[in-house]
Parts: C-alpha cells; structure tokens; sequence
C-alpha cells in the first residue's frame, strides 16, 4: 500500500503499475490527477471513489492525503547493476549505504534528499534494518519512482565491490577528526551512515577509506540521521557545484522549483 499525494501521482506519473486506487471524489477530479487516473484505469487499475474514514481504515490512521494505491512489492536493485548505472550517468556519482536505519521515517527522508540533491543510490542491508516499506514510500515523496535502492545480504562485502569499482567509503562518526568540510569529494564517492542509536558498527568502519564527522556547537551530542545524511551530501554536492561554471543557472533553476504549495500538502 502507497498514499500520500505526491507518493501516488508520482507512481501514476511513472507509468507505475497500479492494482487499485481508493481515492475521495474531490481529488480524483483535481487537475493534477484527473488524467493520470484516467489513464490507469484504461490499463486495468481500479478506481474507488471513497470518503476519507474509509481511507483511514485503508492506511490504519497515516496521513494519506485523500488517495492510496494497492502496488506490488518494491523491487530492489542488484548491486552491480545500480553500481554500473551509477558509473554511467556521472563520472563521479554518489551513492548513499545506510547501516541499521530502522526508522521508516528517517530512511523516507534521506532518500528524498538523496534524490532531490543528485545522489544515484542507495544500498541497504537486508538484516537488522527497516526495507521499503509504506511509509517509507510516503515520507519519500515520490523519490523512489527515480532513486535506485539495492538491498545487499551482506554489507561489508558491498564495500568491498564498491570500492574495486572505483568508489572511495567515507563514513560518518560523531567523534571522527576530519570534518565533512575539510575533505575533498574529487572522486566517486560512497558516503556511510549508521543507525540512529548505535551509528556505525565496528565492522562498517574498518570498511570506510576515511571517517567523516559534522561538527557541532550545542549541548546536543549528536544529529538525526536523516538530518546527518542530509548535512553531508549538501556539502559534497556544495563542492561540486562551485567548480561549474554556471552557478547562476542552477541558483535561478532551485529558486524555480522551490513552490511553496508543495509543502502545505506535506
């Protein structure tokens, strides 16, 4: 089960398969979903118009926003094949691998930064951390119908082949003595990123090239993990994008997409 908005137009956008869709009257008629939902019910989805109790039943009390939709599970990337697409859509890609996320929430969230900041991937375990769930989808807003995630049995030896493809492992830690600002993201990078009360294991670690850490000036010890990942990321695409020579282009290009009704519905 998907619902949310943006989660639902986005799969309808993507040409995404849709068994059902349980919708209110009001939003099916919206002119951002009216053709789209036109154009899955003539391939077969099927189409409820419903009141919003019976969506709160549907989606057991979640923020659905007046839609949900019934889809097969997620499909997960092979890792050399998210690896090689990757290599092939940048010369120095970035690829995100979190290490025991078990917050649905907070794997929604940086996967939506992820993609929204031009990240090509993200790599999971499949044990002792959450996977792509419903709510995942809805906090993602949308992202997963163009962010590759792979899920690997094995994690430090998906380091291991990222690293004999190029990838250079840099991961987060609290008391780690570089600063994210201080390194030079040059290279294809993977950027590793523990879990939300532990950080990153032991094992993770002796896995990474260099450990990285955010500085603070609170009391607080610590960063959520979505903020983290988010923090981090920007610095690595800050570098990147002060080498090009268009900066003015991409300044005038985020201002344009920064539409403030999108997040009254968030």
């Amino acid at each position: 089960m998907i619902y949310g908005r943006h989660t639902v137009l986005s799969a309808l956008e993507g040409e995404r398969q849709l068994h059902r869709i349980w919708i209110t009257a009001q939003l099916r008629y919206d002119p951002r979903f009216h053709t789209a939902i036109a154009s899955a019910k003539a391939t077969g989805t099927v189409i409820d118009e419903v009141d919003y109790r019976r969506l709160d039943l549907l989606t057991h009390g979640e923020n659905h926003q007046g839609v949900a939709a019934q889809v097969s599970p997620y499909t997960y990337w092979e890792l050399p094949d998210l690896i090689a697409n990757a290599l092939k859509v940048s010369d120095r890609p970035v690829l995100l691998v979190g290490d025991g996320i078990n917050d649905p929430h907070n794997l929604g969230a940086m996967i939506r930064t992820a993609e929204a900041i031009g990240a090509q991937g993200l790599v999971i375990p499949q044990r002792r951390a959450v996977g792509i769930t419903s709510t995942v989808m809805k906090v993602a807003a949308g992202a997963l119908e163009f962010f590759p995630v792979a899920r690997v049995i094995n994690l430090s030896r998906a380091l291991e082949e990222l690293k004999d493809a190029g990838f250079w492992i840099y991961g987060t830690a609290a008391n780690a003595p570089s600063a994210v600002s201080s390194i030079e993201f040059s290279r294809p990078t993977v950027l590793v990123v523990g879990s939300e009360g532990e950080g990153l294991n032991l094992l993770t670690q002796r896995h990474c090239d260099e450990l990285i850490s955010i500085p603070l000036q609170g009391k607080i010890p610590s960063l959520n993990v979505s903020v983290a990942t988010g923090m981090a990321l920007y610095e690595i695409f800050r570098q990147r994008w002060t080498q090009r020579p268009n900066m003015g282009n991409l300044k005038k290009n985020t201002v344009e997409k920064l539409n403030p009704t999108e997040y009254k519905e968030m």
